[in-house]
């Protein structure tokens, strides 16, 4: 695993979850994150769970991956804490960023939280490949996001003025 990636989630919460009841199997170190990402096909039961500051610092409450059970395909499913007027920007990156032929991203606002909840099928954002590790799907997702928010607030800076 790069260096870079082992530090941004060095200090990472990292769990492995029941996908059926929430539970946590097992609190995992950084080291887990240089599993091969095929470990989720292994384990459809699971998903797993990483907090970091990093994603925090992006306005991301933390972020899961698992394989979906019908489709097979790696959805990450996240909580972004941009406006809801932030809509037609984020449907707009989402769109423009994900390339599949299948539903892409599900987005809905939770008003009772004041936050999105995303779900995006990682397999259709570019650079996504069947061997990364963990970690480097991770890295991706953080990317994958930190572009999105940056496009949202780029947008609605310009809206400002």
């Amino acid at each position: 695993m790069s260096g870079k990636i082992e530090s941004r989630f060095a200090d990472a919460c990292i769990e492995r979850c029941d996908k059926e009841s929430e539970q946590v199997i097992a609190a995992e170190t950084p080291a887990f994150l240089e599993r091969p990402i095929a470990y989720l096909e292994k384990h459809k039961n699971e998903f797993i769970y990483l907090e970091s500051d990093w994603f925090d610092k992006i306005g991301i409450d933390a972020v899961s991956l698992e394989v979906d059970d019908v489709f097979g395909t790696y959805d990450t499913m996240v909580g972004l804490k941009l406006k809801k007027a932030a809509e037609a920007r984020i449907k707009a990156y989402l769109n423009q960023e994900l390339n599949g032929e299948e539903t892409k991203y599900d987005l809905m606002f939770d008003h009772a939280d004041g936050l999105w909840n995303l779900n995006f099928t990682l397999n259709y954002v570019n650079a996504f490949h069947e061997e990364l590790s963990i970690g480097e799907a991770y890295n991706l997702i953080y990317l994958f996001l930190f572009k999105l928010v940056e496009a949202a607030d780029h947008e609605c800076s310009a809206e400002l003025k």
